[in-house]
């Protein structure tokens, strides 16, 4: 297989994940107070969100790509 074929399936599988699941998700723990030997710790969960037009465009050029490392055989 050439480079941009498995470039190709590697955005393609990046673009339908992002298109699927629409953001990343991850839980931070916060110390909210603190009084000598005593924590007080709050868990917060945040979300990066992935565009849906991220998506579209890694699945596009994934195809592009696979389509061009298999016509330049």
């Amino acid at each position: 297989m050439k480079l941009a074929t498995i470039v190709g399936i590697v955005l393609i599988v990046l673009g339908a994940v992002a298109l699927v699941v629409g953001g990343i998700s991850y839980t931070t723990t916060e110390t909210v107070l603190e009084v000598g030997p005593l924590k007080a710790q709050a868990q917060k969960e945040k979300t990066i969100p992935l565009p849906p037009v991220l998506g579209a465009i890694a699945l596009i050029g994934g195809i592009v790509l696979v389509v061009v490392g298999v016509r330049r055989r």
